[in-house]
């Protein structure tokens, strides 16, 4: 399908949704048009359903982040309201509160991360804390505490209690010297920021700890990732996002990337069905420990001209942030 086709019918459904907080009616958004299958309600995943008692205990670090509230409802409907452990240092939305377990966890407390495992009987870890790109380079001592430091208390307790980990990755974790297109799985990565240098740095801790340890560990590699019911969280791709909300609420946008800056992106119903698959998977038909994940690619200028067939009125300028364009 032309990439056109993509975004536009991408754009179409996002702007339906009521993200924005603007009073628009909700309008779920369910699929992307390069999506071989959506995400539905009723979702089923390629392993067999779990019996209730069968369940994996969860525990979600970082959870509070961009796009939290979809992560959330399709957790607790796959694994159950009270198997699903929301944790974060910062207060949740009562949405979010109210919709099942939460326990304050700063990761970088090991022993504190320690107990919540283990009073909670918790086999499944996803750990999501970490400083995105920008964000990261405004503050690289914090980045290095929570992407690196958290990561290694995560890892262990991961190993000593025998949990399934998963740890995304993201295109970040590239660098100007890897493949274009396609990228494969494994090639050259050498990424210029703490965020790419910290996940580079999750994948090979995670292998490693796979191989010496037995760990179950497992990582997608996330491109940028597109939710109307998610706000920018500090990363060089949340223009994708910020367009939305702006096109709602005030008509005038202005982007921080030059118009012409192409990078992957995906929609959040398929970055959801896929890390349930490969958490769901069984252990023999993985290959590797990290997989690329990608859907589609597009600039911020054919973003813009999908957006203003819904939004005629629409104003784009542009005003390029010297970090997120070299990043």
């Amino acid at each position: 399908m032309p990439i056109v086709k993509t975004v536009s019918r991408a754009v179409s459904q996002l702007l339906q949704s009521s993200g924005c907080g603007c009073g628009i009616s909700i309008v779920p958004v369910r699929c992307i048009g390069v999506s071989p299958r959506q995400v539905a309600s009723d979702a089923s995943f390629h392993s067999v359903s779990f019996a209730e008692s069968d369940h994996p205990r969860v525990l979600i670090t970082g959870q509070l982040w961009t796009h939290c509230t979809m992560w959330v409802f399709l957790y607790r409907k796959r694994f159950g309201k009270n198997n699903v452990i929301l944790s974060d240092i910062r207060k949740p939305a009562d949405n979010v509160f109210y919709s099942g377990p939460f326990i304050y966890a700063d990761i970088l407390d090991y022993k504190n991360l320690r107990e919540i495992v283990v009073n909670n009987r918790i086999t499944w870890l996803f750990h999501y804390s970490a400083l995105l790109s920008a964000v990261g380079e405004a503050n690289v001592p914090l980045a290095r505490a929570v992407n690196i430091t958290g990561l290694h208390n995560v890892l262990d307790i991961a190993a000593e209690h025998h949990l399934r980990l998963f740890v995304p990755s993201t295109i970040g974790a590239f660098g100007p010297t890897s493949p274009r297109d396609p990228t494969p799985d494994l090639c050259i990565q050498r990424p210029r920021t703490i965020y790419g240098v910290s996940k580079v740095h999750a994948e090979l801790m995670g292998e490693y700890y796979h191989y010496r340890y037995g760990l179950d560990f497992r990582c997608l590699r996330y491109p940028g990732i597109i939710s109307a019911d998610s706000q920018p969280g500090g990363g060089t791709t949340d223009y994708a996002v910020q367009i939305f909300h702006d096109a709602m609420k005030t008509g005038k946008f202005q982007c921080n990337l030059k118009p012409d800056t192409r990078l992957p992106m995906m929609y959040i119903d398929d970055c959801l069905r896929a890390t349930l698959e490969v958490m769901e998977a069984p252990a023999e038909a993985l290959s590797m420990r990290t997989y690329n994940i990608s859907a589609m690619s597009f600039t911020p200028e054919e973003l813009a001209q999908e957006v203003q067939k819904h939004v005629p009125e629409l104003q784009v300028t542009y005003n390029v942030d010297k970090v997120r364009q070299a990043i």
